[in-house]
């Protein structure tokens, strides 16, 4: 059986932020992330996590070095190209959460299909659908204001759902939470992966990168990927 395309494929991929001098925040690297996959990215502050995940997410561009996505060669397209891509395969889950505060919380997951169109009633549906992965199909009218940090992150992970994102990067997504609502957020993550979601995540916990199938240290901007017995 052939082995399937990579979802994210990274060759000599490098990060220079111009200065004096010069801060090189990403060696070159190779990265591959396979449909499926759980990865994790596991390293301390200032090692590199954020400007990886950045050009991941395409918020940013290397200095050097090709990004594939799905086969998509990234470094030819326009910003505009880049940011209707982003929001068409790529789902984020950020730390603290970028909920709405006036908004629904069926409404904020709805802002992950802002580059579809479609009519309200199958964006409603889309979004109670993603809820109900995170076990918060009867608070689609609550606001975020009323839910506790735990549920909110909840509803961020909906968000990132609803579009059916080719991958789902997640940045630090349990850092803001106590030790009970971090293990309820990563069975949640470990039910999307069985399901065969792709999920990339960043963390500097190491009981957190321990969730995931694949493993990757991230020190001084260098990617190291440990070798399975």
């Amino acid at each position: 059986m052939a082995l399937a395309a990579p979802v994210i494929d990274l060759n000599g991929v490098e990060r220079t932020f111009p200065g004096s001098p010069p801060v090189r925040a990403l060696r070159p690297c190779a990265l591959r992330v396979f449909p499926g996959d759980y990865l994790t990215i596991v390293g301390p502050s200032g090692s590199g996590k954020s400007t990886l995940l950045n050009l991941l997410g395409l918020l940013d561009r290397p200095t050097s070095g090709s990004y594939l996505l799905e086969g998509l060669d990234t470094s030819t397209l326009t910003e505009d190209q880049r940011t209707a891509l982003r929001g068409r395969r790529l789902g984020f889950v950020f730390q603290s959460f970028h909920l709405i505060d006036h908004r629904t919380v069926a409404e904020n997951v709805m802002l992950g299909l802002l580059y579809r169109n479609l009519p309200a009633r199958e964006r409603r549906d889309r979004a109670r659908s993603a809820l109900e992965q995170v076990g918060l199909e009867r608070r689609l009218d609550a606001l975020p204001t009323t839910m506790s940090g735990g549920e909110r992150q909840r509803v961020a992970i909906a968000r990132a759902l609803v579009g059916h994102p080719a991958v789902l990067l997640c940045d630090e997504p349990t850092g803001n939470l106590d030790s009970h609502t971090t293990g309820t957020i990563l069975d949640i993550l470990d039910a999307l992966h069985a399901e065969g979601i792709t999920i990339v995540a960043i963390t500097h916990e190491e009981s957190v990168a321990r969730r995931g199938t694949r493993t990757i240290h991230i020190t001084d901007g260098a990617l190291a990927e440990p070798v399975r017995p």
